[in-house]
């Protein structure tokens, strides 16, 4: 099956700044891939080059089988980080402007519906929340029913019911056909929605997989967080026989295996240790963003 977006070799400059670096990226029609680095990784260049807004210096890259810029436009919904639609219309007049420049058939209500704003569509753009505010561009980027969905940071800013309908709307999205590029400094985000995850630092590809299976191989492993009401002795320390490193009284111990658990509590016990809390912390994500792009600026 041909992919919904295939970018190949691509490598981009502002000035003496290499926002890109010889990017390979494929994503297959009815996926959501999450992109994800830190500032200045290359990540809003990359979408803006996915949908047109510019193009690469070196490279290629195809939008079903085209170059984006000879698509029809509503093909791709884009919706940037930074975006100030008219002020002054309501969230339905603004869906409607935005479906009327589209031609497209899906309703109004539906898309209100869908990002959770019908109670406020008859406000004001500018007198809305910045979280409904995101919402309803959200839903100016899909209500033409577009096949690939281009979403830069769009759950800034929403409170975290509304980016539960969000993440649900997407996934709804996807189950329907269409594909979706959603970029993120979130990672519980990208672990969430993605079928696969795109690392971007330093403007170079670092990574492209499914979430559990780069946690597999770059998270590390399990840590064990530790809060007791005194500071530990140094010869409790000894006694737990593993790694650990303490901030702020908190001590953590890497590299534990879930049986380990009942031996470092036991060894607590013994020696008289009262804590206020100890946890148990898989590898994340975030644990792979900051082992692959952790150093990157």
């Amino acid at each position: 099956m041909e992919p919904a977006v295939a970018i190949e070799d691509v490598s981009h400059r502002y000035g003496d700044v290499d926002a890109l670096r010889s990017v390979s990226l494929t994503v297959p029609a009815g996926e959501i891939v999450g992109l994800i680095g830190p500032n200045g990784a290359g990540k809003t260049t990359l979408v803006r080059i996915m949908c047109g807004v510019i193009k690469p210096m070196t490279g290629a890259v195809t939008v079903f089988g085209h170059e984006p810029r000879d698509l029809d436009p509503g093909a791709i919904g884009l919706l940037p980080q930074a975006f100030s639609p008219p002020g002054r219309l309501t969230g339905r007049e603004l869906i409607q402007y935005y479906r009327d420049l589209s031609g497209a058939s899906r309703s109004v209500d539906d898309v209100l519906a869908a990002v959770g704003m019908t109670a406020a569509d008859d406000r004001w753009y500018e007198r809305l929340s910045g979280g409904q505010q995101r919402r309803l561009c959200v839903g100016s980027a899909i209500v033409n029913d577009p096949k690939l969905v281009v979403l830069d940071e769009p759950t800034t800013g929403i409170d975290p019911a509304g980016r539960q309908r969000i993440w649900s709307l997407l996934k709804q999205l996807r189950d329907d056909g269409h594909t979706i590029v959603v970029t993120t400094h979130d990672m519980a985000e990208a672990a969430a929605l993605s079928d696969r995850v795109a690392l971007l630092a330093g403007g170079a590809l670092v990574a492209v997989d499914h979430p559990d299976a780069l946690i597999d191989r770059h998270g590390g492993t399990a840590r064990v967080r530790i809060e007791p009401a005194e500071p530990l002795a140094p010869e409790v320390i000894d006694d737990l026989a593993v790694d650990v490193s303490s901030h702020n009284g908190t001590y953590e111990l890497v590299g534990l295996e879930p049986y380990q658990l009942a031996d470092v509590i036991g060894t607590l016990a013994t020696a008289g240790v009262s804590f206020r809390r100890i946890t148990w912390q898989e590898p994340t994500l975030e644990d792979v963003y900051h082992e692959l792009a952790g150093n990157s600026k």
